[in-house]
């Protein structure tokens, strides 16, 4: 314990601060997992031999897979053995197979390394949550998660410059070896500090069935399945967009070298509709709110369908309307989530780990498919938000029967 920790803290040998910094980083190993790969998909294709552009989108594809579907594994593994150790399994596994990518002569080779490279970023997903859950509750456990997600949001917006500059040294190989060494950076100050937040009276007996009734409560539960649903058709455009953002920039405008500024600019959107939600969904609610910004994406997507089919689309004009769609994206993700686990709070842990890889492996499929389309133009993935958009809102029609307000309350404990 530190000499400034009081002594009830409920992290012995962290500050608040080291805390908050420290669960920021797990959180940020995905973030840099994907968006430092995109500036180097060009020059990953090029020298493993990778004929067909759109097949680079594997690169991101099977680490976004392997993050889903091992979701489901993390959740009862802590809640039997602890956080802290499963944690540290999971971080030091995307740290092996980052350097093993560094070392592998061929596509696919890096396709599988990847896959496994997510398998263990899985753990984070599951465990910051977990951890933050463990040593605080209410709006203290709200505090905490809004520092370490305003220091995650940074990471969209460096990630693809980090990438780029490293680049601009040395070989792409050395962004995994990056990768591995802010992992293994991690491991290190984690073991030394981090103890193990889940009383022991609070372990729970390793249990499938557990995880299978979580799986019939969600898809036997409307809203929680159906803003499952209507998260997964909104994230497969993101996904999409991750995918196959490099090559528009590229071949679309010509304009390969403002990637990662632009790419900034709509990672800078989000963060701040992120921002914008928590100051208003307690006011306004989290169904206004959300609904509203649904109904704003699919306009938006609409009118770049009108504004490409015209002629009249330029790179700042695809800017500003990803820009448009990644706020509105900020603005509904958070709130489908809230919601999907209103009818599930019994079984938060096992539900958002179930939540988490359908969401996830669902979008990743999705993203593949559109960024597989890309045909040299933007108008795959215009087409896709708008029609993703719209499904969501059916889903979320059938679900609540209006729009803006809930057609009943719903128990968070039930």
């Amino acid at each position: 314990m530190t000499s400034s920790d009081p002594p009830d803290t409920p992290h012995p040998g962290l500050s608040f601060a080291a805390f908050v910094t420290m669960m920021a980083g797990f959180m940020a190993l995905n973030g840099l997992a994907v968006d430092t790969m995109l500036p180097a998909l060009p020059a990953i294709g090029e020298e493993l031999g990778v004929v067909d552009p759109n097949d680079r989108q594997w690169v991101i594809t099977a680490y976004l897979l392997g993050f889903g579907i091992f979701q489901l594994i993390y959740g009862p593994l802590s809640d039997r053995f602890g956080r802290r150790p499963i944690l540290l399994f999971g971080v030091s596994v995307y740290a092996l197979f980052s350097i093993i990518t560094v070392f592998v002569g061929s596509f696919e080779a890096v396709v599988l390394t990847r896959f496994m490279q997510g398998t263990g970023s899985a753990a984070t997903r599951v465990l910051v949550i977990a951890i933050v859950r463990d040593c605080y509750s209410g709006r203290q456990m709200a505090r905490v998660m809004s520092l370490a997600f305003i220091i995650f949001l940074i990471v969209p917006v460096m990630a693809p410059a980090i990438g780029q500059g490293i680049m601009l040294f040395v070989s792409w190989h050395w962004i995994f070896l990056a990768l591995a060494l802010f992992a293994l950076g991690l491991t290190v100050w984690a073991w030394l500090h981090l103890p193990e937040t889940l009383r022991a009276e609070h372990r729970l007996p390793l249990s499938p069935r557990r995880v299978a009734s979580a799986f019939k409560v969600i898809v036997t539960t409307r809203q929680s399945l159906g803003y499952t649903i209507a998260m997964t058709l909104m994230l497969g455009p993101l996904f999409g967009y991750i995918g196959s953002v490099q090559q528009i920039f590229a071949d679309v405008f010509d304009a390969p070298q403002l990637f990662t500024v632009y790419f900034a600019m709509t990672a800078i959107s989000m963060a701040l509709a992120s921002y914008v939600n928590s100051r208003i969904v307690e006011r306004v609610g989290s169904r206004f709110v959300s609904h509203s910004a649904l109904c704003a994406m699919l306009f938006i997507a609409l009118l770049g369908l009108l504004i490409t089919g015209v002629g009249l689309q330029s790179l700042a004009s695809f800017v500003a309307l990803q820009s448009a769609l990644m706020f509105c994206f900020g603005l509904t993700a958070p709130n489908f989530g809230a919601m999907a686990m209103e009818p599930v709070g019994r079984i938060a842990g096992t539900a958002s780990s179930v939540q988490g890889c359908i969401t996830t492996v669902g979008a990743a499929i999705l993203g593949f498919l559109i960024g597989q389309a890309f045909d040299g133009s933007t108008v795959p993935l215009i087409s896709a938000f708008a029609l993703n958009s719209a499904l969501a809102l059916v889903v979320v029609l059938l679900v609540e029967g209006r729009l803006f307000k809930p057609l009943h309350d719903v128990s968070v404990s039930r």
